[in-house]
This record gives structure tokens, C-alpha cells and sequence, in this order.
């Protein structure tokens, strides 16, 4: 079985008692590590901000600590930035899934391209 047209995509989402960590809150937690502000990572996204903050302590409650060091507004305005455990999290998150995409492309090959 030959096709140039099929290709994997892999998804992976953590889960505990429920899903608690996957590619959208990931995502979102990059932009909050370039824009410094949830409000303004979400809105990058196209992301209601009450969206953004339901998922990000929803996460939090299941992860068990903190992803956001949050400052609220006033004259200089408030921010998010990342805590370090949600830096190591990203960091392990993104290796994971790297390696499971090359395994998971190395695998298609060899099960689709024979």
C-alpha cells in the first residue's frame, strides 16, 4: 500500500482524572512566554480570555501547581509569566512529542510504504 498523500498527525494530550495538559494549552503557554500577558497570548489565539483563564486553572488544579506567576494591573498595567515548572513542562512536552513524531513517521513508513 503506496500514498504520497497520507501522512500521520499525532496528537498528545496528558491526562490524569481528566485531560489536563495537550497542544492548545502548550500553545498558549508559549504565547504567554512571548507576549507576557494571558489576555494578549489569548487574544493572539483568537481565544476568549475567560477561555484562556478556565483552562490554565483547570490545568493547574490537575497538574498540582502553578503554571502563571500573574500581576494584576494598575499603572504599568499587569503580565503572566511562566513559572518554572511550566517551563519544564513545555520543555519535556514539546521533546515528547518530537520524538514521538519521528518514531510515529519512522513506523508510518514502515507499515504504508512497503
Amino acid at each position: 500500500m503506496t500514498s504520497n498523500k497520507l501522512h500521520p498527525v499525532l496528537t498528545v494530550r496528558f491526562y490524569n482524572s481528566e485531560k489536563c495538559f495537550g497542544p492548545g494549552l502548550a500553545r498558549l503557554l508559549l504565547c504567554v512566554n512571548d507576549l507576557k500577558s494571558l489576555r494578549a497570548a489569548a487574544a493572539s489565539m483568537e481565544m476568549a480570555y475567560s477561555k484562556a483563564w478556565r483552562i490554565v486553572k483547570q490545568s493547574e488544579a490537575a497538574l498540582g501547581f502553578k503554571l502563571l506567576l500573574r500581576t494584576t494591573g494598575g499603572r504599568h498595567g499587569g503580565g503572566a509569566v511562566l513559572t518554572s515548572e511550566a517551563k519544564t513542562l513545555l520543555e519535556k512536552y514539546s521533546a515528547y512529542v518530537l520524538k514521538l513524531e519521528e518514531d510515529g513517521q519512522k513506523l508510518f513508513e514502515e507499515m504504508f510504504n512497503q
